[in-house]
């Protein structure tokens, strides 16, 4: 028989932002239904954040030993090649993290805490009900939080081919011969740098290269990738993809040229899409498309029962975004905050390269876009470079430089930064935009000397160089000094 099961709250999906609500709606008395028809934690824990930024450490430490001849440290063996590498200890390596973390998804966890776990799947037979193999639900509201998937692209041959996604990638126990890349974004850029400082061959083919990030940002990378070994294709066509005696051919065209490039292995990197696939949205009339479930600011669907957060909604899809919009609905559901609405202007982003790029607001590209013929009156651009800083100086981390945006009367639009630790950085940035402060908070900042934060505080003070050394201030000071 059908099992009937009511409830204050719905949760579809456990990835970290369906757990998030969860937990707190429980947590706060209200009856909680989770339903999870695959692994607890989602894509995060499982095939995306904590798996690939343990392979980086991973590969970070690899790095780090053929380094250390910039301090006058010679390796104890060769590792030119990462010869020293043992990839199925790394594979390892990388699953220990997950399962270090896991306790804390796991449905053991969020049954003391309250919350009716149900690994099903589930979908809407009408407006208000909820459907799983074994029950039906109906529940005051419902949260939609199934996340996202890779997106496959229609190259020609590639439905020929088997191929790594980030979901089989962090599978491999043996480390690829030549790893061949399609997609120059976070995800490939990341693992191109990851595989190559453990020993790969790696080539990545991609239209255009971290498009999404301030051009002169992107640039300290991707030389960086370069200058590594990596061969990086832009502007390029994929014609024809072949499988054959275990290698993979992958054709392409760019700049007049045919060429063809063989690997042993083939990661397909070009981006995400929703998870939308057997909700049964139609039959709740709430409204969707192919780029995600259709919701306000106040993550609310065309069904005022129902929301939606995370990467199936669309647009930036990052962990600490659905985790910013689990707060948002906890205020709302849980404290009757229905003013609450999310705002997205400060939220920052990171690839995580090395040297990391991090961004918040907008970049100097958006903001000429904004402005316009206008742009030089409304914008001013504040840099700095790593190689001014002391703390770089010392670690060999010159690489790089931060990046402002702020109006003429300094508040700040923007921020990003291309270096060492730019994703711990610009942490600062963000908290200044989400506060609304201005240039002159960060200005006026004591930063401990000498560390990396205080290239911050530098570029911040360079807004007032240009009146404080002026004419005008030199005659004041002239004047101040005869009446002292």
């Amino acid at each position: 028989m059908t099992n009937f099961l009511q409830a204050d709250l719905c949760v579809i999906g456990a990835g970290s932002g369906g757990l998030s609500v969860a937990a707190g709606a429980a947590q706060l008395g209200l009856k909680t239904l989770l339903l999870e028809k695959d692994r607890m934690g989602g894509d995060c824990l499982n095939y995306g954040c904590v798996p690939s930024k343990a392979l980086l450490a991973a590969a970070h430490a690899a790095w780090h030993v053929q380094a250390g001849t910039d301090f006058g440290i010679a390796p104890a063996t060769p590792t030119v090649d990462c010869s020293a590498v043992d990839f199925s200890k790394v594979h390892r390596h990388v699953h220990k993290v997950i399962a270090a973390i896991a306790p804390n998804d796991s449905v053991q966890r969020f049954s003391a805490l309250g919350v009716k776990v149900i690994r099903e799947a589930g979908r809407f037979i009408d407006d208000r009900t909820v459907a799983t193999p074994s029950c039906r639900i109906r529940a005051r509201r419902y949260v939609i939080a199934t996340g996202s998937r890779p997106a496959i692209p229609p190259l020609p041959g590639l439905d020929t081919v088997d191929y790594l996604t980030n979901e089989t990638i962090f599978d491999l126990e043996e480390r690829p011969d030549h790893l061949i890349i399609i997609g120059g974004g976070p995800i490939g850029l990341e693992m191109a740098q990851a595989f190559r400082r453990l020993g790969s061959r790696v080539t990545v083919l991609a239209l255009a290269f971290m498009e999404q990030d301030d051009p002169e940002l992107a640039a300290v990378v991707l030389e960086r990738l370069r200058r590594e070994g990596i061969r990086l294709e832009g502007g390029i066509d994929i014609t024809a993809i072949h499988k054959r005696n275990d290698r993979y051919d992958v054709c392409f065209s760019g700049n007049g040229q045919a060429q063809t490039i063989t690997g042993s292995h083939l990661l397909v990197a070009t981006g995400r899409k929703p998870n939308l696939d057997g909700l049964n949205l139609m039959a709740a009339e709430i409204k969707h498309s192919p780029s995600g479930i259709t919701v306000g600011p106040d993550l609310r669907t065309s069904n005022k029962r129902v929301y939606a957060l995370g990467d199936v909604t669309g647009g930036p899809q990052f962990t600490h975004k659905a985790g910013y919009d689990a707060g948002i609905l906890i205020r709302r559901l849980a404290f009757g905050m229905f003013w609450t609405r999310t705002d997205y202007s400060a939220l920052p982003r990171v690839t995580y390269t090395d040297p990391e790029l991090a961004q918040v607001g907008l970049s100097e590209p958006a903001a000429r876009e904004k402005y316009g013929d206008d742009f030089s009156r409304q914008i001013r651009i504040l840099r700095w470079p790593y190689s001014e800083n002391d703390r770089a100086q010392a670690e060999r981390r010159t690489e790089g430089l931060i990046k402002v945006i702020t109006s003429p009367k300094g508040h700040i639009l923007g921020a990003g930064i291309a270096g060492a630790g730019a994703g711990e950085l610009i942490q600062v940035w963000a908290l200044a935009m989400s506060k609304k402060l201005k240039i002159s908070a960060l200005a006026s900042m004591i930063s401990p000397y000498p560390t990396l934060g205080e290239i911050s505080k530098r570029a911040a003070g360079s807004f007032y160089t240009p009146s404080l050394f002026s004419t005008k201030t030199r005659k004041l000071v002239r004047l101040l000094s005869k009446l002292g």
